[in-house]
């Protein structure tokens, strides 16, 4: 006789991989979750600093995103992770809002 797996040792090693499985998504969605977050308040970070600089140099209270972001401005590029959408303007001493992280989130950088 020939050496063979039968059907339900197969359908033992299917059901564990099933099982790993769901026991690995749900962790791996907290990982990239957490990663999406800190990014977004990594980039929240940067826009305040460069605001602050900007309401340093030019002497004013508000600034609009245009004038912080691009190629000779102070943060070159600012790309999103997650959808999320930025203020449009940012004032000085006023909390940095980002919302609609992957549409349910939302982060609020008090700088």
């Amino acid at each position: 006789m020939k050496a063979a797996f039968t059907l339900v040792e197969i359908m033992v090693v299917v059901v564990v991989i099933g099982l790993l499985a769901a026991l690995a998504l749900p962790a791996f969605d907290k990982v990239r979750i957490a990663s999406q977050d800190k990014t977004v308040l990594n980039n929240t970070r940067q826009l305040a600093a460069a605001a602050d600089q900007y309401f340093l140099e030019c002497g004013v209270s508000t600034a609009a995103i245009t004038s912080l972001v691009g190629p000779d401005s102070y943060v070159k590029s600012l790309s999103t992770v997650a959808n999320e959408s930025y203020p449009l303007v940012f004032t000085q001493n006023v909390p940095i809002t980002v919302a609609g992280i992957a549409g349910t989130r939302t982060i609020t950088y008090f700088h």
